[in-house]
């Protein structure tokens, strides 16, 4: 199975994380999908679409033989133009013509008929742009995303105060345009943050005494590394171990994921 991500073009940077091109091989593949905090666009050419709701804990699909696919995950709070709120979408994974009906079919279509899966890619974020031209988002929410970032020691009830917001307010902000409550949402990021670190094979600091993993998780964040062990197993179903191979520098499959997590490396 090849699978190789790269950054958005700069139009989409805002809203989208990362933008990828799957292929399997002469057998099916597999694949664990993560809670990022976002959503994502699943698109096997020749296929039809899918959009993957925000995950509260892992999914598992079996992509066929010989598929070659595109996608797209977008920030937190960033979805394309949808006809429901997002906690309605949570841990769902839909038909994108359902969602978009006639715009969807067309953009099969068209993606058929793309040369290459490079060449579909670009088209799809082509489309992308368009779409968000129009659309508005939640500016708040937006900060708040910011706010409960990694590496930032951040209250719920202290962010909903800056804001200006109650607590009851953010939440129910959040729960339309992210799909979790704050606090869901902090947590999915602190370990994205954690995957960030292992990723880029940064060396750890936390505290004395420690080795690579534990130190690794108070860098990120977590209390301990039974902390982070806990989190995983909810996230992932998997420990840390089993999630990254047991290297520190890179995920059980192998893949590149250095683009995927230079938002959260960025703002460290």
């Amino acid at each position: 199975m090849e699978y190789v991500e790269q950054l958005p073009v700069p139009g989409l940077s805002g809203v989208v994380r990362t933008v990828w091109i799957q292929r399997t091989g002469a057998a099916e593949h597999v694949h664990r999908h993560l809670p990022t905090g976002g959503v994502e666009i699943h698109f096997p050419l020749g296929g039809r679409p899918r959009l993957l709701g925000p995950l509260t804990g892992p999914a598992i699909e079996v992509i066929p033989a010989h598929t070659t696919l595109v996608g797209v995950r977008f920030h937190p709070g960033t979805a394309p133009p949808l006809p429901a709120v997002l906690d309605d979408l949570i841990d769902q994974h839909l038909s994108l013509v359902d969602l978009w009906g006639h715009t969807a079919d067309r953009l099969v279509e068209a993606m058929a008929k793309a040369a290459t899966p490079e060449r579909a890619l670009l088209y799809l974020q082509a489309h992308l742009l368009n779409e968000f031209r129009s659309t508005d988002r939640d500016a708040l929410v937006q900060e708040a995303v910011v706010a409960l970032m990694p590496w930032r020691a951040t209250s719920i009830d202290g962010l909903a105060s800056q804001l200006a917001l109650s607590s009851s307010q953010l939440r129910r902000r959040c729960l339309q345009a992210v799909g979790t409550t704050p606090k869901v949402l902090q947590r999915t990021l602190r370990f994205q943050g954690f995957l960030a670190l292992a990723q880029a094979g940064v060396v750890p600091s936390g505290r004395r005494g420690s080795d690579g993993t534990a130190s690794l998780a108070i860098d990120a964040g977590y209390a301990d590394q039974a902390h982070l062990s806990r989190e995983c197993l909810r996230l992932t179903g998997l420990t840390p171990t089993q999630l990254l191979g047991g290297s520190l520098d890179r995920c059980a499959c192998g893949h590149d994921h250095s683009a995927s997590y230079a938002p959260f490396l960025a703002r460290r």
